[in-house]
């Protein structure tokens, strides 16, 4: 009789990662090997509350009922067909989530960089069908210390020089401007822009929130320059500041949103382009595609996503419990914290780097049982499921004050 094979422990598993497994993450050494909710447990029992949830794409914890129940049902029907077919699923997800977003189309593909190289192509072929540009004279505007994904033409416009060295040559085309900068950004706008792409908060920047009156700003200015605007709510979406999108924070709707992370709702890799009819009906058959983007399992989980989003229950969670973590945080300024930016249940916190780096509160926190991650420096970033109580965030800042406080 065959023995079941043995458990290896945590420490056994992230020895057996390093000769197979390509370096370019540096995780906490914790092994994850179950979940619910907002809590995470590793391979030897311990449990951790998941103070990151997977960069917003845990918005609604994990293994959320609703969701796991709509890919059980899809599984047992049908997971795929590739865009040569059509699927029974596809309609109802796109009529919905443009519906939820304020905007007329969707073009479905995978992952969040997907969606941004989508959105590039999609704004440069717009220029040149709509607005006149002449050929490859497109310039896109983008913003100093973004995020928008690892890929060759994305890396191109980065100012992070990790993502950067080694990577190019790079892609021409793209204009960087401060953020937060209206006047820089009206400069860099002239006839060949064919877009500005900006994320309403920059999340992997350490939760950067631009001034109130800044995103009306852009929308003003690129409806008056006649280009588009294009909003990464990739990370800052779907209800993690408290609203559908961070833009409704200035009752702002841009021409483009881009969308992904909790759009798979922690099951599978879904991402959108939602968009003005207008911009979304410049491509045509053959100009761009995916096999797997618009899936059947992910349509059917996209669309049970969508259905939680829109009770408005967890933009109001975000909302009420966002002023929970901000009077938390409030509390420790000048007790090892020395700034903090928060929208939602989003913050970013500066940790006096006099007590270490964010690395290193990051792993003293995982000891505690508390998971988040750094960012640049010394600053911290804490994204809890939407499904987290008041009494566990709590809980997570009284560790943290501990921790800062070297109690522990």
């Amino acid at each position: 009789m065959t023995s079941a094979p043995r458990t290896r422990s945590s420490a056994e598993l992230i020895a057996a990662e390093e000769p197979v497994l390509a370096h370019n993450y540096h995780p906490l050494p914790v092994v994850v090997a179950r979940a619910e909710g907002a809590w995470v447990e590793d391979v030897e029992g311990r449990k951790y509350l998941d103070m990151l949830a997977g960069y917003s794409a845990l918005n609604f914890g994990h293994r959320h009922p609703a969701l796991i129940e709509a890919a059980h049902r899809q599984l047992d029907r049908l997971t795929l067909t590739s865009r040569a077919f059509h699927n029974d699923r596809l309609a109802e997800f796109a009529e919905r989530l443009a519906a939820l977003t304020g905007l007329d189309m969707v073009l479905p593909m995978n992952t969040g960089a997907e969606a941004v190289e989508s959105g590039i192509k999609v704004a440069r072929k717009w220029a040149y069908d709509v607005k006149g540009v002449p050929a490859d004279r497109a310039t896109i505007v983008v913003a100093a210390d973004n995020f928008h994904g690892r890929t060759t033409t994305i890396v191109s416009f980065s100012t992070d020089e990790t993502a950067r060295a080694g990577f190019g040559p790079f892609t021409p085309g793209f204009r960087v401007v401060p953020y937060n900068d209206l006047a820089a950004l009206e400069e860099a706008v002239d006839e060949t822009t064919a877009a500005v792409l900006i994320e309403p908060i920059q999340g992997e920047a350490g939760v950067v929130i631009p001034d109130d009156g800044y995103l009306a700003g852009v929308r003003e200015l690129t409806r008056r320059a006649g280009c588009l605007f294009v909003a990464d709510e990739i990370q800052s979406g779907l209800g993690r500041t408290g609203r559908t999108l961070a833009v409704e924070h200035e009752s702002v709707v841009p021409d483009v949103v881009l969308l992904g992370k909790a759009l798979g709702g922690g099951i599978v890799p879904v991402s959108a382009v939602a968009a003005r009819r207008e911009v979304l009906r410049v491509l045509h058959p053959g100009e761009h595609g995916s096999t797997f983007g618009g899936n059947p399992l992910a349509a059917a989980v996209g669309t049970a996503v969508v259905e939680l989003l829109e009770t408005g229950e967890f933009q109001r969670r975000a909302a009420e419990l966002g002023v929970v973590l901000r009077e938390g945080l409030e509390a420790l300024v000048g007790k090892g914290v020395s700034g903090f930016r928060s929208r939602g249940l989003w913050a970013g916190v500066d940790v006096d780097p006099a007590l270490g780096t964010g690395r290193e509160v990051s792993e003293r926190l995982m000891r505690e049982g508390i998971l988040v991650k750094d960012t640049h420096g010394s600053t911290v970033r804490l994204a809890p499921p939407l499904t987290v109580t008041a009494d566990e965030l709590r809980e997570a800042l009284r560790t943290l004050e501990k921790v800062l406080s070297r109690q522990i």
